[in-house]
């Protein structure tokens, strides 16, 4: 799931992006609604801060929800008058006032997903494989043949499929799948990746699938 996120606050920002992408969403976090429109075709839901420097949480999702009506919107405000969130809940879906609990922001999300039918998609293509996520199944669509995969492989994978495209570092895989502190040099994540290739690349001396990025980590490329 692709969350648009918009705050200029830099130590909140992080902290809510950083819980986020450890709850498995894909997000874009800008510090301004420049590039909002951009993003909102290809956006699940959006977070966005009141204020803003520029144009102002509400004047951006009043534009989001004119250019893609089916987009849910949260607006995120240190402002509790009534009439701040009257003016906010015309056009969003929810309003929630700072400071807030990521727990509650998280179940907000899932709820406006489930809302809005933007779950994840039942089957999922990625090159030459059929992925079913609720059943956590992995296929070759030609021989429609099953692929077994470990249960660290198969995290692994998902954890990748959800963050498709975007570069990951060591550190955050490890640390979402294994739940630990990852040291520099463990070479864990990189035979289990080694072995899951093994199993999914039609060649896995030249992969196509998960690709690593020198020095920083890997990308699944769809």
């Amino acid at each position: 799931m692709r969350i648009l996120y918009i705050e200029d606050e830099e130590e909140l920002g992080s902290w809510v992006y950083q819980d986020l992408i450890k709850r498995g969403y894909q997000v874009n976090w800008l510090k301004n609604g420049d590039k909002a429109l951009e993003l909102a075709d290809t956006t699940d839901l959006a977070i966005l801060d009141v204020m803003l420097p520029g144009l102002d949480g509400f004047s951006i999702g009043k534009r989001l929800k004119k250019t893609v009506p089916s987009l849910p919107i949260i607006m995120l405000s240190a402002r509790s008058q009534v009439d701040d969130k009257l003016e906010g809940l015309e056009f969003a879906d929810d309003y929630m006032t700072k400071p807030f609990h990521p727990d509650e922001l998280a179940a907000r999300i899932s709820v406006l997903l489930r809302r809005f039918d933007r779950i994840m998609p039942s089957e999922i293509k990625v090159q030459h494989l059929r992925y079913l996520p609720k059943q956590y199944q992995l296929f070759r669509q030609e021989e429609d043949e099953e692929i077994i995969l470990t249960s660290k492989q198969l995290q692994i994978f998902d954890y990748l499929l959800k963050h498709a495209g975007q570069i990951l570092t060591k550190e955050q895989i490890y640390e979402s799948i294994w739940e630990e502190d990852y040291f520099e040099g463990d070479k864990t994540l990189m035979v289990h990746i080694r072995y899951l290739r093994e199993k999914i690349e039609k060649d896995p001396a030249k992969p196509t699938i998960i690709e690593t990025i020198r020095g920083i980590g890997y990308r699944l490329k769809q």
